[in-house]
């Protein structure tokens, strides 16, 4: 890579558009064109919707260093971040922020995540996929199983544990969508992040009169204590509520889509009894997809020697973990599904401190779903070509809209 292109200038246009188009007909699979910078080198420059240039880290190595690196700076505000949209304001959301601020806000919520809690929390998340199984079977034999239960699963899940309303999923539904979509206007998103914060504001005024046992009244607790602001209170169970359903509903449809296409894979998950056989393949499956395909951004705050180059103080820095994931110098033959590989190291969750505070709920959900729906239903298939299927180019979080079923 030459220094002229590394540090922008005259030659910034050369660098190509991120994020960069799937291609047709290869849903599973990064971006030809983001495998090809890998190829390319370990550090690469991309141009965003602005015009500003940060760097692109394709190396699962480099990706890890970065993430976990205090010289880089996840606060959205700061000069140089590589913002996939116009900035407004400040971020009231922690995942936004540094440390110190950032680990005290996230400590608020970190007790029900523990591994321990969660894994109490599987038999009512057994009762769950079963009983929404037990209504597919009532019916016709075809579903949207998107509707009928990848989506529901985890919005059953995320509403009692934060204590809201599964009466209310069609309104914060509908307005995740806004929010997390590339195609809606600005002033779309802004609206649809005010009336979530509405919401949950008023939602977080009831708590705060009439605690219960659940993540939204502990987080009262706090407001009540001076420790948080009611706005503050509020950010966090928006993004928790969007974070908790819409990630995990995308990784059901988009895994079972995934096993269909590859039947010697999905039999050998439908026939075995083994949960660490099916952990594991909950861990393959989250190598092999990519829900969050926009990268983890950062920001330099110093000079970083890492890939041969130098990222300077103030440079945007960008981490596909796509492509991290499928680094063939950590996973061979990375393009292929194979459930019985060690997929322990991949990156979905992200590394670091920022590491996704959710990931023991996404991952006991998904070993439950993924160890129970294709045992229940041993015959079920696509009920539409591959080519058919419209998937979520547009979005933050990628998926498929629909996937119709048969069995």
């Amino acid at each position: 890579m030459t220094s002229t292109v590394r540090t922008g200038g005259a030659h910034a246009p050369s660098a190509p558009e991120f994020p960069m188009p799937r291609a047709e007909g290869c849903p599973f699979d990064p971006p030809p064109a983001l495998k090809k910078e890998q190829e390319q080198g370990p550090l690469r420059k991309v141009r965003l919707w602005d015009g500003t240039t940060p760097w692109l880290v394709t190396r699962y190595a480099d990706q890890r260093a970065l993430l976990a690196d205090p010289r880089t700076s996840a606060d959205i505000t700061r000069p140089g971040y590589p913002s996939s949209a116009p900035v407004r304001g400040s971020s009231f959301s922690f995942i936004l922020m540094d440390d110190p601020e950032h680990a005290r806000q996230r400590r608020m919520v970190t007790a029900p995540f523990t591994i321990k809690r969660v894994e109490a929390m599987r038999p009512a998340v057994q009762k769950i996929v079963d009983g929404l199984i037990d209504d597919m079977l009532a019916g016709p034999p075809r579903a949207d199983l998107v509707q009928a239960f990848a989506l529901p699963v985890p919005s059953l899940v995320i509403c009692e544990l934060l204590g809201v309303p599964y009466a209310d999923h069609d309104f914060f539904q509908e307005n995740s969508k806004i929010l997390i979509s590339r195609s809606a206007a600005p002033e779309e998103r802004a609206a649809a992040h005010a009336k979530l914060i509405g919401y949950l504001d008023e939602l977080m005024g009831h708590k705060i009169a009439r605690p219960a046992d659940d993540l939204l009244s502990g987080l009262g607790t706090r407001v009540e204590a001076g420790e948080l602001s009611r706005r503050e209170a509020a950010e966090m169970g928006v993004l928790l509520l969007i974070a908790g359903h819409e990630t995990t509903a995308n990784m059901i449809a988009l895994g079972t889509l995934a096993l269909l296409e590859h039947p010697d894979q999905l039999a050998l998950l439908r026939d075995s009894d083994d949960p660490k056989a099916v952990a594991g393949a909950v861990e393959e499956l989250l190598r092999y997809l990519n829900i969050t395909h926009g990268g983890r951004r950062r920001v330099a705050v110093e000079d970083i020697e890492i890939g041969g180059e130098v990222i300077r103080a103030g440079e945007g820095i960008i981490v596909p973990n796509d492509i991290g994931n499928r680094d063939p110098e950590v996973f061979a033959d990375p393009d292929r599904l194979d459930l019985g590989r060690d997929a322990r190291r991949h990156v979905a969750f992200g590394f670091g401190v920022h590491q996704c505070l959710g990931q023991p709920l996404a991952r006991m959900e998904l070993q439950v779903v993924y160890g129970t729906l294709y045992r229940r239903i041993p015959t079920l298939r696509l009920d539409a070509g591959l080519e058919d299927l419209s998937f979520k180019h547009d979005g933050a979080v990628y998926g498929v809209y629909e996937l119709p079923v048969a069995w």
